[in-house]
């Protein structure tokens, strides 16, 4: 097969070249007649959705079809699938970058459709949309803006968290036409509207309308460049301007000579205007050159960032400006050195000395030769010249010493992609910019989204991009389709997946359950290696038990709290401990997080388990945090029954304290009640009760306590002697130091006395220890400041030494007293 030729579809307009390449032909069906519908392309040479143009008669067979479905076709004519609407007349239909399918009914409702299965979710536009009725809509990437018949502006910025809002209030008059900015598009990063009413045009934004002050309308069309730099009007004297974003100045003017307007009036790239009737079209650039393309039957144009797709019945065609690096290799009489270089490979096929003689001749332009090529080769669609400017890429690299060929390397990976993608089984046309744009991983999704997984997973292993959404969507599908039995399924995915990093059997199990398959979604969790993905679809799917296993399995304590709150918050208490009672862990988790949040439940669990000394504990606990002293008595008598039954020696001692504790609060309510004007005894230990009792002067009832409380005798003489030094009551302590013994001894007199700081009456007790050491005697009346006492306790044990040591530290008589022990004990010559 001759091979084309490259200037074949070119068409010089103005300064530029244009040119319309064939892509796909004779794609749709007789019965698919395009005139009739609403045609939408989604970007990047994506799918396109036809909806019956409701304004063309129908066809008494197609009555119940047409109207009530939109169907998507890929460009090459291939369905792909038929969505049945049951709304209201639709007013829009758009698609975002991800290719999904935007479709707004007159009342305002918007369906978000994505993949290309028909799932979608849906959200209404508010703001009066339902009341005076949406009248058109415009799309952008991740937004739309509508337009309702009150003129007001409502616009969503975000379809994945859709949050309509009405723009500033619009002008009365007639609405002839109107567009979006999109918001990379606009200083203040919202989204903006160009509104032509009456004779002028209105910027409108989220706080005011900004007239641009216009006379020559009614303008029936308005349209915004790409990159934002031009709009492009129609007036309805036929003639179409193109005038800066700021509309200060007008760039070009054409006259169509036509006061038909056209159908769509749509960007070719940044540089030139695609004015579009029944079955012809005018391409005019930015400098008013025109050329007009006829064709046998209705076109329709779908504008791209780059160029525009023209489809017809027959047809699906590219036109886009040829790129500079093109035309200097192809453009007639080019003596460029990539067009000499792409020479040369002719004649080396011809085996010509001439392929070297141009080698030569181009030399010191070679590196730049090499690389015109391969960016040439990107912007090509027939594979025959991609081959050639490779060729000759490859020819021009072999004649330098150094060259990098990362680039040639990369170039021949994306031009392998693209020709696999285009292909007519495929559909999809993109060009080279077009795939820079959607990036290998856009390709990959929207190949997923067609049930292309094998070119996909091809794809991916080429470019070196983890296959694992693929096979988790492959897998989904297989689910949903399959009318065999679970295992089988199960059995088929899990052997099919085996071995493939990255899986998520979660997202194939939801599915599954989504399907109402069960048992078919908890086979397919057994083989998700990752709890945290397992444990909230089992949940789901009421697969209580197992869910509470799985994350006990996992050891992740977060997520088995997890289950358990949510197992509290949805079964009977019964139910709830019977299921956590075989599993300690569970038991443990819970009975730790009730500590301190849920009192009721511990008792509970402590009761279910058989745990009487936990729950009377939990009671006791719970006694000490009452401040009403009926609550406090009724949970320690609650304790002391769960006790009640018991033998256990250990469970009767704790019994028979639980029964003093209420005990006691009887007898410190009977002592508030005579002694005091508030609660000062009421919640004291029994300790703390006889210390304050013998402070206050009420030393009989303290006695009384301690008798009653068997209160051991050297536990009350030190908390007796404490409270009396407390009080200074120094009478009283002489008084017991009167006694001959005392169960504490008593030093602590002495101790307690002295430091309250009355050495007189610590003094008094030092005779009575008789038990210590002579030395801490001694120093016990030093303490106290007697010198001449301790001097006779020295006498008495014939310690000279320390009457010597005396003698130093006394004064006055005390010192001539000392000197006469001293003499007594020397012995005598």
């Amino acid at each position: 097969m001759a091979p084309s030729n490259p200037l074949a579809n070119w068409e010089k307009v103005g300064d530029s070249f244009y040119r319309k390449i064939p892509v796909y032909d004779a794609i749709f069906d007789e019965d698919v007649e395009l005139e009739n519908y609403i045609v939408t392309g989604a970007p990047c040479g994506g799918v396109i959705a036809l909806h019956r143009d409701e304004s063309k008669p129908i066809r008494l067979r197609d009555t119940q079809t047409s109207r009530s479905s939109i169907d998507i076709y890929s460009c090459s004519g291939k369905q792909i699938n038929r969505i049945n609407w049951d709304q209201a007349s639709i007013r829009g239909i758009g698609w975002s970058d991800k290719e999904e399918l935007l479709v707004v009914a007159e009342d305002g409702t918007v369906r978000r459709y994505f993949g290309l299965d028909g799932d979608f979710t849906s959200f209404s536009l508010g703001n009066g949309a339902e009341e005076y009725g949406v009248r058109a809509c415009q799309f952008w990437a991740s937004g739309l803006v509508a337009l309702l018949s009150n003129n007001q502006l409502i616009a969503v910025s975000k379809y994945d968290e859709p949050r309509p809002k009405l723009l500033a209030p619009c002008p009365e008059g007639e609405v002839s036409s109107w567009t979006v900015i999109p918001p990379a598009q606009t200083l203040s990063r919202s989204v903006e509207v160009l509104l032509a009413v009456d004779r002028t045009i209105y910027l409108i934004d989220s706080t005011e309308a900004e007239d641009k002050v216009l006379q020559d309308g009614p303008f029936k069309h308005v349209s915004m460049s790409p990159t934002g730099l031009y709009v492009a009007l129609f007036t309805a004297e036929g003639k179409l301007w193109v005038v800066s974003n700021d509309f200060q100045s007008k760039i070009s003017e054409y006259d169509t000579k036509s006061r038909v307007p056209p159908d769509t009036v749509n960007w070719c790239g940044d540089d030139a205007v695609i004015l579009a009737w029944e079955d012809e079209i005018h391409l005019i650039t930015t400098d008013g050159a025109s050329s007009k393309y006829y064709y046998d039957d209705r076109v329709h144009v779908i504008p791209e960032f780059d160029g525009s797709r023209l489809l017809t019945n027959d047809s699906c065609e590219f036109l886009h400006k040829v790129h500079d690096v093109t035309e200097d290799i192809f453009r007639l009489g080019s003596s460029s050195p990539a067009s000499v270089l792409l020479d040369s490979v002719d004649q080396l096929e011809k085996k010509s000395p001439k392929a070297d003689e141009n080698i030569q001749m181009i030399r010191s332009s070679l590196p730049a030769a090499v690389d015109s090529c391969i960016k040439a080769a990107a912007y090509e669609f027939d594979a025959y010249w991609q081959r050639r400017l490779l060729k000759a890429a490859s020819f021009g690299k072999s004649a330098l010493e150094l060259y990098n060929s990362d680039e040639f390397v990369e170039m021949t990976e994306k031009l392998r992609v693209l020709s696999a993608v285009r292909d007519y089984q495929i559909g999809l046309p993109l060009s080279y910019e077009q795939y820079l744009r959607l990036s290998p991983e856009g390709l990959i999704e929207r190949l997923i989204s067609r049930h292309e997984y094998l070119l996909a997973i091809r794809v991916s292993d080429y470019l070196q991009i983890p296959a694992d959404r693929i096979y988790v969507h492959w897998a989904s599908q297989k689910v949903r389709v399959s009318s065999g039995d679970d295992e089988a399924v199960c059995k088929l995915i899990v052997q099919r997946l085996e071995g493939k990093p990255g899986i998520s059997f979660e997202i194939i199990a939801q599915t599954a359950y989504d399907e109402g398959r069960s048992h078919l979604a908890t086979q397919l969790l057994n083989h998700e290696p990752r709890a945290g993905k397992q444990v909230p679809l089992l949940l789901n799917m009421e697969e209580d038990e197992l869910a509470l296993d799985k994350a006990i399995e996992s050891g992740d304590d977060d997520l088995v709290n997890y289950v358990l709150l949510h197992l509290k918050s949805k079964l009977p208490l019964a139910s709830f401990f019977r299921m956590i009672n075989t599993r300690p862990m569970a038991s443990a988790l819970i009975e730790t997080a009730a500590q301190d949040d849920d009192i009721e439940l511990l008792k509970d669990l402590y009761y279910q388990d058989d745990r009487p000394i936990d729950g009377s504990n939990a009671l006791v606990s719970e006694s000490l945090r009452e401040t009403d002293p009926e609550r406090k008595a009724e949970k320690l008598v609650l304790a002391s029954r769960l006790l009640a039954d018991s033998k256990d020696p250990t469970v009767v001692l704790q019994q028979k304290l639980i029964n003093e504790a209420s005990q006691l609060m009887k007898a410190q309510e009977s002592l508030d009640k005579d002694l005091a004007d508030r609660s000062e005894f009421l919640g004291l230990s029994l300790n703390e009760t006889i210390y304050r009792l013998v402070r206050a002067g009420y030393g009989k009832r303290a006695h009384k306590i301690q008798s009653e409380f068997k209160m051991p005798e050297k536990t009350y003489w030190w908390l007796r002697l404490r409270a009396l030094v407390a009080k200074r009551d120094w009478g009283e302590l002489e008084e017991i130091g009167k006694n001959k013994k005392s169960p504490i001894g008593w030093e602590p007199f002495y101790n307690e006395v002295l430091g309250a700081g009355n050495t007189k009456l610590a003094s008094v007790f030092v005779p009575k220890c008789t038990t210590l050491p002579v030395a801490d005697r001694i120093e016990m009346w030093i303490k106290c400041g007697m010198i001449v006492k301790a001097g006779e306790e020295a006498q008495k044990a014939k310690d000279i030494n320390t009457l010597e040591l005396l003698r130093t530290k006394a004064s006055g008589p005390a010192v001539t007293e000392i000197e006469r022990m001293i003499n007594q004990l020397k012995p005598r010559k």
